[in-house]
C-alpha cells in the first residue's frame, strides 16, 4: 500500500478477511487462541512460529490498530497499551535502568511529570526538566548518564512548541533516544519520526478515539525499542483490550476528516477571543501572534484543535465563566467531538505547586478549550454569554 494518501491508509489498512468475507474487521473477543497441535503450541511459545497465543500478548484487533497507526506515523513498529499513561510509563520502564538520566520538558501532562518525579526515582532514574522552547537548556542538561529525551509538542496546556529538528539532531549527536508525545497534534498534523524521533507515544483516548468512548494508548517507533516495550507489556499486562482496539482502529478512519473540522473551528474561536476585551491573551500555534508561529508552520500541517486563553479576573472569574457555559462540557478530557473547557490550575495540573504552574505558563485565569465539532457559531455564542454572565 505504497504512495497512498493518509486518508486512504487510515481506511484501507485492515486485517485480512476471514472465510466469512466481512467488509469491516470483526471483533476478536477471546482471551486465548488454540493450537492445531502440541508442536505448534511449543513453536509459538518458543518464538519459532508466528501466530496468536493470548490476548495479553497479541490480538488481531490490537494488531490492526497498531499496524495502521505505525503506517500513519511512518515508523517501523508499534504496540498498543491500555491507556495513554501506560504508553508513557511502559516507554520509560522498558528503555531505562537504574543510574540513567532523562531530560524532559517541564511543560508536559501532569501525570507524566508525576512519573518522572515520584515513581522513576524509586528505581534510581533521575531527570532534569527544561523549558520546552529553550534549545540551549536542552543541550546544557545532557549528562554522561543521560539516556532519553522526552517532550510533548504542542505542550500541555499552554501550547508551546519544541523544535523537533533541533531535538532530532541533538539526540543523534549524543546517541540518545528521543521520545515525543504526539497526542495533541496526531499523526495527521505532525509526524515526529520525520524530524528524528525514535519513539512516538499517544493517548489514543483523545483525538484518535475522538468521541470520548474508550481508553487506549500506543507506542510507535524503531523495531529495537518496540521489541523491548512488547516484552515489558507481555510480562506486566498493561495491554489494550480487543474491543477498545477495534473502536480505535475504526476511529482512525475518520481522523483526518475530524481534525480538519477541529482545526477550522479552533481558528475561528481564537480569532474571536482575540477581539474580546475580557481576554488578556490568546494562544494558538497557527496564529501569527504565537511566538513560535514560523516553527508551527514548519512542523504542523494545521494548528490543532486546542486553544488557550487567559481571562481577566483570575481564578474566581475563570470559575464563574466555566459555570456559566451552557454547551461546552466541563470534564477531564480533550479531543472529543464535544467541545470541552478546562481550568488546568485547579484540575489537570493541580498537583503542581503555584511556582511550578507559573514556570510552565499556567496562570490562575488560564483556560484551555478543546474545540469540538459543533457549529462554531453556537460555540462562540455560548462563550459570549458566559463572558457577560461571569463579569
Amino acid at each position: 500500500m505504497e504512495n497512498l494518501h493518509f486518508e486512504t491508509l487510515a481506511i484501507r489498512n485492515q486485517t485480512a478477511q476471514t472465510l466469512q468475507k466481512e467488509h469491516s474487521s470483526p471483533l476478536y473477543l477471546t482471551s486465548s487462541f488454540t493450537f492445531d497441535s502440541a508442536e505448534e503450541g511449543a513453536a509459538l511459545f518458543n518464538g519459532d512460529a508466528e501466530g496468536n497465543l493470548y490476548s495479553r500478548f497479541s490480538n488481531p484487533n490490537c494488531d490492526e490498530f497498531t499496524n495502521k497507526l505505525k503506517v500513519l506515523e511512518n515508523t517501523e513498529a508499534g504496540i498498543a497499551t491500555a491507556t495513554g499513561m501506560a504508553a508513557v510509563f511502559v516507554t520509560f520502564a522498558s528503555l531505562l535502568k537504574a543510574g540513567d538520566h532523562v531530560v524532559a520538558s517541564s511543560a508536559i501532562f501532569g501525570n507524566s511529570l508525576n512519573i518522572l518525579k515520584a515513581i522513576l526515582p524509586n528505581y534510581g532514574i533521575e531527570h532534569t526538566l527544561v523549558e520546552v522552547d529553550d534549545n540551549n537548556s536542552w543541550k546544557q542538561a545532557i549528562k554522561p548518564t543521560t539516556k532519553l529525551l522526552f517532550v510533548e509538542t504542542p505542550s500541555n496546556p499552554t501550547l508551546k512548541l519544541a523544535d523537533l529538528t533541533f531535538l532530532g539532531e541533538l539526540s543523534k549527536a549524543n546517541q540518545l533516544i528521543l521520545v515525543v508525545d504526539n497526542c495533541f497534534a496526531t499523526p495527521y498534523l505532525q509526524q515526529p519520526s520525520n524530524f528524528g524521533a525514535d519513539i512516538i507515544v499517544h493517548s489514543a483516548t483523545k483525538y484518535i478515539d475522538g468521541q470520548g468512548r474508550v481508553l487506549g494508548g500506543a507506542i510507535l517507533g524503531k523495531q529495537e525499542y518496540i521489541d523491548k516495550c512488547y516484552e515489558f507489556i507481555r510480562r506486566t499486562g498493561p495491554s489494550l483490550s480487543p474491543f477498545n482496539a477495534w473502536v480505535l482502529s475504526k476511529s482512525l478512519e475518520t481522523l483526518a476528516l475530524r481534525m480538519d473540522r477541529h482545526c477550522e473551528n479552533a481558528v475561528q474561536l481564537y480569532q474571536f477571543l482575540e477581539t474580546s476585551e475580557e481576554v488578556e491573551k490568546v494562544i494558538y500555534p497557527h496564529s501569527p501572534n504565537h511566538p513560535q508561529y514560523q516553527l508551527a508552520l514548519k512542523q504542523m500541517k494545521k494548528g490543532g484543535g486546542l486553544v488557550g486563553c487567559e481571562l481577566k479576573g483570575g481564578k474566581e472569574r475563570g470559575a464563574r465563566f466555566l459555570n456559566a457555559l451552557k454547551i461546552h462540557s466541563l470534564t477531564a478530557n480533550l479531543g472529543d467531538s464535544r467541545s470541552i473547557v478546562t481550568h488546568p490550575a485547579s484540575t489537570t495540573h493541580s498537583k503542581l505547586t503555584e511556582e511550578e504552574q507559573l514556570a510552565v505558563g499556567i496562570t490562575a485565569g488560564f483556560i484551555r478549550f478543546s474545540v469540538g465539532l459543533e457549529h462554531i457559531d453556537d460555540l462562540i455564542n455560548d462563550i459570549k454569554q458566559a463572558l457577560v454572565v461571569s463579569k
